[in-house]
């Protein structure tokens, strides 16, 4: 089965230090941890009482890999998965665009890999079993493709997102 630990330092190599961009919605971000997500969590990182950027610059990288292996992998059940670079991609785009679009994106490759799911956002039994029985090169292959694509509609409905459709599209294709 997939282990955290790897696909960790994936995502770690697409996500940087502090950024506090206009343009992304998430707010203040460090590690890849964004303002938006620690507000709806109520992570207080600073301990004075409110949850603002000054948290985001308090994050320590090994406080980002908590939160990831609680709040991204294992409540997600990543750990099922039994392709390593299957699991991590998966993670990755977690990370990325949130669990229910990576899992949309996720089933609808699996759809295009010969499987009849729902896309429905949610990774369950039967999600995994077709991810568990999908050929791994394949569905990784159709997996890229139809995360690029979400990239490339996203930045055309949103033009201030050109900006990060370089860096998204390495993200998707690697």
């Amino acid at each position: 089965m997939a282990l955290f630990e790897q696909a960790i330092e994936t995502t770690l190599k697409h996500e940087g230090g502090y950024s506090d961009d206009p343009a992304d919605r998430g707010g203040a971000t460090r590690y890849g941890i964004s303002l938006r997500f620690l507000q709806s969590e109520s992570y207080d990182i600073d301990g004075d009482g409110d949850v603002d950027a000054d948290d985001i610059r308090s994050l320590t990288l090994d406080g980002a890999i908590d939160i990831y292996r609680e709040k991204f992998w294992n409540i997600n059940n990543y750990d099922q998965i039994k392709s390593q670079a299957v699991a991590t991609k998966v993670f990755d785009l977690t990370v990325n665009m949130g669990a229910k679009r990576a899992a949309i994106l996720l089933q609808r490759a699996l759809q295009s890999c010969g499987f009849d799911l729902k896309h429905d956002g949610k990774i369950g039994p039967a999600t995994f079993l077709a991810i568990n029985s999908a050929d791994n090169d394949s569905l990784l292959a159709a997996y890229r493709s139809e995360a690029a694509g979400y990239y490339r509609l996203i930045t055309q409905k949103t033009p201030d997102f050109e900006r990060f459709i370089k860096g998204w599209l390495r993200r998707a294709y690697s």
